[in-house]
C-alpha cells in the first residue's frame, strides 16, 4: 500500500525555521521526482519545491534562498525533507509532499498532473 506521511508542521514565529519530513512507502519512490506542495485558506494549491531522482532540485521564486528540499532513500522508505528558515506569514498553508511516476521532474509552476500520490498535509502557521 503505497503511503506518504507528513510531519513536522506546527506554529512559529517569523523569522523561525520548521523542518518538514514526508515518509513515503509502497513502492520505487527512490526512482521517481518527490515535490512539496502548499495551500492557503482561499488559494489555490501552489509548488514549493521539487527534487528528482537524480537530486536536481528547483523551487517557487517565492521560497528560494529560504528553504532547501532534500531525499534520504532507506531501505523501504523515502524521506523527503523541507528545510524552512526565515519564515514569513505569507508560508502560513497546509503543505503536501506529493511524488510522481518519473524521474525527472515537471516545470515548477505547471500543471502538478504528474504528482500521483499525496500525503494529507501537515499545517503551517507562521505569526508575525
Amino acid at each position: 500500500q503505497v503511503q506518504l506521511v507528513e510531519s513536522g508542521g506546527g506554529s512559529v514565529q517569523a523569522g523561525g525555521s520548521l523542518r518538514l519530513s514526508c515518509a513515503a512507502s509502497g513502492t520505487t519512490f527512490s526512482r521517481w521526482c518527490m515535490g512539496w506542495f502548499r495551500q492557503a485558506p482561499g488559494k489555490e494549491r501552489e509548488g514549493v519545491a521539487y527534487i528528482d531522482s537524480g537530486g536536481s532540485t528547483s523551487y517557487a521564486d517565492s521560497v528560494k534562498a529560504r528553504f532547501t528540499i532534500s531525499r534520504d532513500n532507506a531501505w523501504n522508505t523515502l524521506y523527503l525533507y523541507l528545510q524552512m528558515n526565515s519564515l514569513k506569514p505569507e508560508d502560513t498553508a497546509m503543505y503536501y509532499c506529493a511524488a510522481t511516476l518519473t524521474s525527472v521532474c515537471p516545470l515548477l509552476g505547471s500543471t502538478s498532473r504528474p504528482f500521483r500520490y499525496w500525503g494529507q498535509g501537515t499545517q503551517v502557521t507562521v505569526s508575525s
